[in-house]
C-alpha cells in the first residue's frame, strides 16, 4: 500500500510539473514576441542635471535612454518570467518601479518584474527609463537575441531581437552623436562626406600603369608591355613546393595557362642584395620582351615578387604586362592582421579567405587570439573542457555545460558565440599559411581577460571531484578555494575573469597549453617560435583614476565604495604566500611575476620570442630580465594620451616595439564619424583608410599633424631622441561586436590595404624623426602635405580601380564607401573616396536607380536617393538621402 501511494504521489508531482512547466513556456512564448527598442535621450546627461558622478559614472558621464517593450498579444500578468539582455554599458539607474535590472556577469544583464509590476497590457507598451554610463554613439552599442526565462520553461530569444539591422531595436536622435559638449568632430552627412571626398584627385590610367600594393622601394616602368596571352612558363623551384603549388593556382586563378610560352625565371641570391635590400623578403622583379626573372633575397623574397608580377596582371581583358624593373624589400619585418576569434567566434573558411589576402600584399604575422574571457577556441587533447564548455555560451547558470551569453550571442549555441577550430582546423590554418610564406602566432591569454579556461576547468574539477578523482580535479584547476576577492574588471567580470598566477595547478595547465600548441605547430611544419602571452589589463577597474571613494569623494569622478573592492588575488593564500616570500613585491605585481615565469617555460620548451601587451610588463624593469632571446610587445596606447613618450619608455626597457596603436590601427573602429557605421569608439571616432595612409609608425610624433584626438582637437606631440623605431606594425580586429564573417571582412577591408602600404613601404613624405621635434595639425607645417596628398591620390584611385575587383573576385565583403553627395542649384553632384567606383542615385524611393555620370550631373527635385555598388555589381554600400528644393 506504500508503495502504491509513492508511486502515486510521484505520479501526481510529475503531472503538476508538467502543467508547471507547460505554464512557463506559454509566458515565455507570450514574451518571445515582445516589440524591444532601446531609444537614447540624452548623452550629456551630467550636463542636464543627472548627477552622474553620484551614481558611480567613471568620470561622472552618463546618458539617459529607455527600453520600451511593446505587447503585440493578450495581456499577461505573470511575475515568473525575466529578460536577459547584453548590453556593454552598465546600468546606474532605471526610473520605472515595476522592473529592476540586474548586473550577471560581464555584459550580461536581466530584467524582472517587483512586487510593484501591474502586466504587460495588450496591444500595449511599458517604459523603462534607465541612466547608464558613459554615453551611445552607435547604433552597435545595442546588442541583439534578448531573450525569456521562466522558471521551467526553455528559453527563447525574443524575435524582434534577432536581427544584424540594429536600427530595428534601437534609436539614436542625429543629435545625439556628440560625446562631449565641446566635440570637434565632423559627423558625416551625405554633404560633409562630399566636401571631404573633393579632396581626393583621381589620378590617369597611364598613371596607375606599372603600379602595385604594396608600393616598391624603387620601380622603373618602360612604355613598352609583353602579353602573356601564350601563357607563361614558371621556374618554381627555389620554393618550397607548397608555396610553388600556391603560385601556380594563382596564376590559373588570374586566368593563365601555366604550362605556356613566357618564361618566369627565379633565383634566390642573399649575396646579390645590399645596403636596405638586406632583409628577408626582398626580391628584384626584371620583366622583358622575353621574360621575367625574379631574385629574392630568400624563399619569402621570391613569393613575394611573384606576387607582384600577379598583381600586374589586368583581372579583366587582355593579360598584358609593362616591360619594368622594381627592387623591393620590407620596411618591416614583422607586417601584422590580429585578428580575435574568442569574443565571437569566425569561421576557419574566413580565416583562410583573410591569409589569401595577406599573402598577395605582404602581410606576414597572423596573431590569433584564442582565448578570452568570452570563448576559448581551439582543442586541447586531454582537457576536452576547454571547448565542451569553454568553446560555447548556452543560458546555463551553474556553467558546467557552456559559459553564459555575452555579447549578444542568445540562449544556445547556435551562434558565432560558440566555435572552436579543432585541432586538425588548426593544423590546416597553420599549413595554408606555410604555403603562403606567414607566420601564425597564437596567443592565450593570461592571467586576466582568462573566464572561459576558470570556468571550463572549474567544471572539469567538478565532474572528476564527483567521480572522486581529487587528485586529477585539482591537476589543472585555475583557481583556489577561499579566495573571494572582489573585482571588477574592465568588461565588467570578476575574479573568475583570473587565473590565479601562484597556483601550481595554473603553471601545470600554462604548461600543457603550451606544449600541445608547439606539437599542433611542429606537425604543420611551422614550428613555433613566438609564445604570445596576452597580459592585458590585469586590474580592478575600479582603481582607475576615474573613480573615487563615495567615503573620501574626490569632484568629477564616479563615487564607489572601494572598500568592497580588491585588487586580484588579494584574498588568495598562495598569493599571499609567494609575496611575503619575496618572489613578488605586492599584488599588483604578480602579473609581470607570472610573466617571467612563463619566459622560463617558454625557453625550457625551446620558444625564442615572448611577446605580450605592453600593460602586463608595467612591473618589469627591463626586457633583459625575461628568458627568451627577445621580448616584443604589442604598444597599445593612443598617441594622443602620451603614447609618443611612454613608445620611448619602452623601448629604452629593451622591448621590440610593435605598433599596434588604437587609434589608427584598431580596425574594430569605425570607418568615419556616423552612428549608423559600427563599431567601438573609446579610441578614436573614426580610423578610414585615408587615416592609415597618413599614420607614420616610426615617427610617432609626426601622427600630431596629421591627425586629430577622438574628440577631434589637434594634441601636440614631441618627437623622443632615445626612440629607436619600431620593429614591426600590427592591425588589430577585436571582435565584441563583430559577429558574422560578413561583418568582420568589412572591418578588414579595404583598411587592411592601407596596413600593408604602411607596414611594408616607408612614403617620402615621412619625416625622419628628431629629438624635440614638436607636431600640432593647425600650427606646425613640417609634413609636406601636396607630396602627400599625391600619393594618397594615387593610392586611392588604385584601391578603388584595380584592388577592389580583385577582392570582389576572391569573394570578400568589403566595405563599399559610402557616396559623398549634395545637391547645388537643382543639381546633384556626388563622389566617393576611392575613385572609380560606381554611383547610382534614384528619384523614385529605390524603385529605379539610374547610373551617375560626374561628367553629365543630372537635374534632380524632391527627394534623392544616392548608394554605391561594387565593381561586380554584386553589392551596394549604405544609402543616403538628399532632399533638393
Amino acid at each position: 500500500m506504500l508503495t502504491r501511494k509513492c508511486v502515486l504521489s510521484a505520479v501526481i508531482a510529475t503531472i503538476f510539473m508538467s502543467a508547471s512547466a507547460l505554464a512557463d513556456q506559454q509566458v515565455i512564448d507570450q514574451l518571445s514576441h515582445l516589440g524591444v527598442r532601446v531609444a537614447v535621450k540624452d548623452n550629456l546627461a551630467a550636463q542636464h542635471g543627472v548627477n552622474c558622478a553620484a551614481l558611480g559614472a567613471d568620470w561622472g558621464a552618463c546618458y539617459q535612454a529607455t527600453i520600451t517593450l511593446t505587447n503585440p498579444g493578450a495581456a499577461l500578468q505573470s511575475h515568473d518570467w525575466a529578460i536577459w539582455f547584453s548590453g556593454i554599458r552598465q546600468v546606474l539607474a532605471t526610473g520605472n518601479d515595476q522592473f529592476k535590472i540586474t548586473h550577471i556577469v560581464g555584459d550580461l544583464h536581466k530584467i524582472e518584474p517587483t512586487a510593484a509590476f501591474r502586466g504587460f497590457p495588450s496591444g500595449g507598451s511599458v517604459v523603462l527609463p534607465v541612466v547608464n554610463e558613459y554615453w551611445q554613439l552607435s547604433l552597435t552599442d545595442v546588442l541583439p537575441r534578448w531573450y525569456v526565462t521562466s522558471s521551467q520553461g526553455t528559453p527563447k530569444v525574443i524575435t524582434a531581437t534577432v536581427t544584424e539591422k540594429l536600427s530595428d531595436i534601437t534609436t539614436l536622435p542625429a543629435t545625439q552623436w556628440k560625446r562631449t559638449p565641446d566635440d570637434a568632430n565632423i559627423l558625416m552627412t551625405a554633404e560633409n562626406r562630399y566636401m571631404k571626398n573633393q579632396a581626393t584627385s583621381p589620378v590617369s590610367a597611364a598613371e596607375l600603369r606599372g603600379r602595385i600594393l604594396p608600393s616598391p622601394r624603387r620601380v622603373d616602368i618602360t612604355a613598352d608591355n609583353v602579353s602573356l596571352k601564350q601563357g607563361i612558363a614558371a621556374d618554381l623551384r627555389v620554393l618550397p613546393a607548397d608555396s610553388a603549388r600556391v603560385i601556380t593556382e594563382e596564376f590559373r586563378a588570374a586566368g593563365l595557362r601555366t604550362g605556356g610560352r613566357f618564361p618566369v625565371n627565379t633565383a634566390i641570391d642573399p649575396a646579390g642584395f645590399t645596403d636596405e635590400g638586406v632583409k628577408e623578403g626582398a626580391y628584384r622583379l626584371r620583366i622583358s620582351q622575353e621574360r621575367a626573372v625574379i631574385t629574392g633575397y630568400d624563399s619569402r623574397g621570391v613569393f613575394n615578387g611573384l606576387q607582384s608580377l600577379m598583381q600586374l596582371i589586368p583581372p579583366m581583358g587582355e593579360p598584358v604586362i609593362p616591360v619594368m624593373s622594381l627592387s623591393d624589400a620590407p620596411r618591416f619585418a614583422y607586417r601584422a592582421v590580429f585578428i580575435d576569434v574568442a569574443r565571437n567566434f569566425h569561421s576557419k573558411a574566413a580565416i583562410l579567405r583573410t591569409l589569401q589576402q595577406m599573402s598577395r600584399y605582404k602581410l606576414n604575422i597572423l596573431h590569433l587570439h584564442l582565448s578570452d574571457d568570452e570563448g576559448w577556441r581551439i582543442e586541447i587533447p586531454g582537457l576536452p573542457e576547454l571547448t565542451s564548455v569553454g568553446a560555447k555560451r548556452c543560458h546555463d547558470l551553474s556553467e558546467t555545460r557552456c559559459l553564459l551569453p555575452q555579447l549578444g550571442s542568445g540562449p544556445d549555441t547556435s551562434t558565432t558565440g560558440s566555435g572552436y577550430f579543432s585541432r586538425q582546423d588548426y593544423i590546416e590554418i597553420l599549413r595554408y599559411a606555410r604555403a603562403r610564406q606567414i607566420t601564425v602566432i597564437p596567443e592565450i591569454d593570461m592571467p586576466a581577460h582568462a573566464r572561459a579556461a576558470v570556468i571550463a576547468m572549474e567544471a572539469r574539477y567538478k565532474n572528476l571531484m564527483a567521480a572522486g578523482k581529487v587528485r586529477e580535479a585539482n591537476q589543472y584547476r585555475l583557481q583556489e578555494d577561499g579566495d573571494d576577492s572582489r573585482v571588477t574588471t574592465v568588461q565588467f567580470y570578476d575574479r573568475t575573469s583570473f587565473i590565479n598566477p601562484c597556483l601550481p595547478s595554473a603553471q601545470r595547465f600554462v604548461r600543457k597549453i603550451m606544449n600541445e600548441l608547439i606539437a599542433m605547430h611542429r606537425e604543420a611544419g611551422q614550428p613555433l617560435e613566438t609564445w604570445h602571452f596576452g597580459g592585458d589589463e590585469a586590474k580592478n577597474i575600479y582603481s582607475g583614476p576615474g573613480y573615487t571613494d563615495k567615503n573620501h569623494p574626490q569632484p568629477g569622478k564616479g563615487q564607489r565604495d572601494l572598500s568592497l573592492q580588491d585588487k586580484p588575488w588579494a584574498k588568495s593564500a598562495s598569493c599571499r604566500q609567494r609575496i611575503q616570500q619575496g618572489e613578488a613585491g605586492d599584488f599588483t605585481q604578480l602579473p609581470g611575476w607570472f610573466a617571467l615565469q612563463v619566459s622560463q617555460w617558454a625557453k625550457s620548451a625551446g620558444l625564442k620570442n615572448m611577446q605580450a601587451w605592453q600593460d602586463g610588463l608595467k612591473a618589469i624593469p627591463s626586457a633583459g630580465q625575461f628568458a627568451t632571446e627577445t621580448v616584443a610587445l604589442n604598444f597599445w596606447d593612443t598617441l594622443y594620451w602620451g603614447g609618443v613618450n611612454s613608445a620611448s619608455e619602452w623601448a629604452e626597457k629593451g622591448y621590440r616595439i610593435i605598433i599596434s596603436s588604437p587609434d589608427y590601427l584598431y580596425l574594430d573602429m569605425p570607418y568615419e564619424v556616423d552612428p549608423q557605421e559600427p563599431g567601438y569608439y573609446w579610441a578614436t571616432r573614426f580610423t578610414d583608410e585615408q587615416k592609415i595612409f597618413t599614420f607614420s609608425p616610426d615617427n610617432l610624433a609626426m601622427n600630431a599633424e596629421t591627425s586629430t584626438d577622438r574628440d577631434g582637437k589637434a594634441f601636440s606631440a614631441t618627437g623622443q631622441g632615445s626612440w629607436p623605431g619600431a620593429a614591426g606594425m600590427s592591425a588589430q580586429l577585436w571582435s565584441e561586436i563583430v559577429r558574422t564573417d560578413e561583418q568582420m571582412e568589412y572591418r578588414l577591408y579595404p583598411r587592411l590595404l592601407a596596413v600593408a602600404e604602411r607596414a611594408w613601404h616607408q612614403a617620402d613624405w615621412e619625416l625622419p624623426g628628431q629629438q624635440g621635434q614638436a607636431f600640432e595639425k593647425g600650427k606646425t607645417r613640417q609634413v609636406n602635405q601636396q607630396q602627400l596628398q599625391a600619393d594618397w591620390n594615387r593610392f586611392a584611385t588604385l584601391l578603388g580601380r584595380s584592388v577592389l575587383p580583385g577582392l570582389d573576385t576572391a569573394g570578400i565583403r568589403y566595405r563599399i564607401p559610402v557616396a559623398g553627395a549634395r545637391i547645388r542649384n537643382g543639381v546633384l553632384e556626388a563622389n566617393t573616396s576611392l575613385p572609380g567606383i560606381r554611383i547610382e542615385y534614384s528619384v523614385d524611393e529605390g524603385q529605379h536607380w539610374r547610373n551617375y555620370q560626374p561628367q553629365q550631373p543630372p537635374a534632380v527635385a524632391g527627394k534623392v536617393l544616392v548608394r554605391t555598388r561594387s565593381p561586380d555589381g554584386r553589392r551596394s554600400g549604405r544609402v543616403v538621402s538628399l532632399q533638393a528644393g
